[in-house]
């Protein structure tokens, strides 16, 4: 049967062309789309961690619900020994200890609200790697009076690195706080919201302004992304009874968590599309080549062929251009994939963001796999009610179209 299907499909070239493309450009349709779609996420999580979130946060409970009124509230006050605890694990990098507060930054002339964190310099520049300062340099541990401020803010006050401001803040108590720095630096990150409001100076000079010690947070950068649950799992076993709450980035950034799904709804849409069209096209085709040899399937149950033996036959075609057209389309998606890779696809900046970044075309074996499936799947499934058409009529009036 297998030689027989081989043959059918051989000696129709012009339509087994036209088939074998609508299912390779579908598939490769797929790969290419699915491949960006994994690639954009991928960067947009990768941009998350690196500017601002960490692979995993430590902190008090409740201060993700309610720190960002009263951070001072929320303080870790044994933060340097858990930081240690936490970097000895064999999945951290490094483990950050972060102080976050609000004021007022006056340069003299004017007054800006900006949200703070107190930061270790060094450790938060190997984190900030999609942090760009665009003027002067960043924050480093001998910057005691140093301050790195966001775009944003830069822009509202009229900064530039080496102007002098004055941070206006609240101490952990009430009282009213004040210090004079110097900007060292302007940086934009991910978001054009943070840059906006956003200023670093270094954690000590922090924590004395609000005239506490201790941390509202400790960041954890991971050796690899992947690391991620295996990290928080372990951390939320060995600090849960500490009262102390373990998120990661995906829970701590809403806006990446909503065009993941986006995303991922757009695509199956997209797969559905694909599918209905090359079933389609394929339907069409097939029902064109049964109708055409509706005499030679009369002929071959006139043999003593059954009716299950011409259905199986007309399947088996069409399982085999399914396979053939599936596999050229993942080797045309897999080519295109790679040549659009190394040339890389300039994408203006998302939303909330002030920086554009090179996309590429990722290939994921999972997407490779549901592709290559869904062109099989919808070449075979269109073959069906012609394939039982064909098989269920009478054996006389098959023979007639030999006539």
């Amino acid at each position: 049967m297998w030689m027989l299907a081989l043959r059918n499909i051989l000696r129709q070239k012009s339509r087994t062309a036209m088939t074998l493309a609508a299912i390779a450009f579908g598939v490769a349709g797929l790969i290419l789309t699915g491949g960006f779609i994994a690639d954009v996420l991928t960067q947009l999580g990768e941009a998350t961690i690196h500017s601002q979130l960490g692979h995993v946060q430590v902190f008090e409970k409740g201060y993700y619900e309610h720190g960002g009124r009263s951070p001072e509230k929320y303080v870790i006050e044994d933060a340097p020994r858990l930081a240690d605890f936490a970097k000895r694990m064999p999945e951290v990098d490094a483990a950050l200890q972060r102080v976050s507060f609000a004021g007022l930054l006056n340069n003299g002339k004017a007054d800006w609200a900006v949200i703070g964190e107190g930061v270790e310099p060094d450790k938060e520049n190997r984190l900030g790697t999609f942090v760009r300062v665009t003027a002067g340099r960043a924050l480093e541990d001998g910057d005691s009076t140093g301050i790195l401020v966001g775009d944003g803010v830069a822009r509202a006050l009229a900064l530039k690195p080496g102007d002098a401001v004055t941070l206006v803040m609240n101490t952990a108590d009430g009282a009213l706080n004040t210090t004079e720095l110097s900007v060292v630096g302007i940086f934009q990150s991910f978001s054009k919201d943070f840059d906006a409001r956003a200023v670093r100076i270094p954690l000590a000079a922090a924590q004395k302004l609000l005239d506490r010690n201790g941390a509202n947070s400790i960041v954890l950068l991971l050796h690899a992304t992947a690391d991620t649950d295996r990290a928080k799992h372990l951390l939320t076993s060995k600090l849960g009874e500490l009262g102390l709450d373990v998120r990661d980035w995906v829970q701590l950034s809403d806006f990446y968590s909503k065009t993941v799904e986006l995303y991922r709804t757009q695509f199956g849409v997209l797969q559905w599309i694909v599918l209905i069209m090359v079933l389609l096209s394929v339907f069409n085709t097939v029902n064109m080549s049964v109708f055409e040899r509706v005499g030679e399937f009369g002929t071959l149950m006139a043999l003593g062929n059954s009716r299950g033996y011409v259905f199986r036959l007309v399947l088996m075609e069409n399982l085999m251009l399914g396979v053939a057209g599936a596999l050229a389309g993942a080797l045309i998606g897999i080519a295109v994939a790679v040549l659009a890779s190394e040339v890389g696809i300039s994408m203006p900046p998302p939303p909330n963001s002030n920086v554009g970044y090179t996309a590429s075309i990722r290939l994921v074996p999972e997407t490779l796999f549901v592709s290559v499936l869904v062109g099989v799947a919808a070449t075979v499934v269109a073959a069906v009610l012609p394939a039982h058409r064909v098989s269920r009529t009478p054996i006389v009036d098959a023979l007639r179209y030999n006539i």
